[in-house]
């Protein structure tokens, strides 16, 4: 007898560039508690100037809900764009980082 295997989540991984009034609303810390109840790995930080940047990798359907929040945000953030790259890289679990410039990820 053969028993089938599932197929695998096809794995996406994307960079987020976050703008508008996110401060002061939890924002960072929201996105990391949703990715992490998504199963995705990944980093989240607020940049010098207020922007939020992050990388999110996992299956596909999680990124793209992820994403989909990213334009909502946590209730009362001012949304203006949430720009979306193709990234790379391995992560373990999701985490929250330091403050810093717009640095390469």
């Amino acid at each position: 007898m053969t028993i089938a295997t599932p197929i695998e989540a096809a794995t996406l991984t994307c960079h987020l560039q976050i703008t508008g009034d996110l401060q002061g609303v939890g924002y960072r810390w929201s996105m990391a508690q949703l990715a992490r109840s998504l199963g995705l790995s990944g980093w989240v930080r607020k940049q010098i100037g207020g922007n939020v940047q992050a990388v999110v990798s996992g299956p596909t359907d999680s990124v793209q809900a992820l994403i989909e929040w990213a334009h909502r945000g946590p209730s009362g953030a001012k949304v203006q764009s949430v720009s979306v790259t193709p990234a790379e890289g391995s992560f373990r679990g999701f985490e929250q980082r330091e403050t810093g410039w717009n640095l390469p990820f």
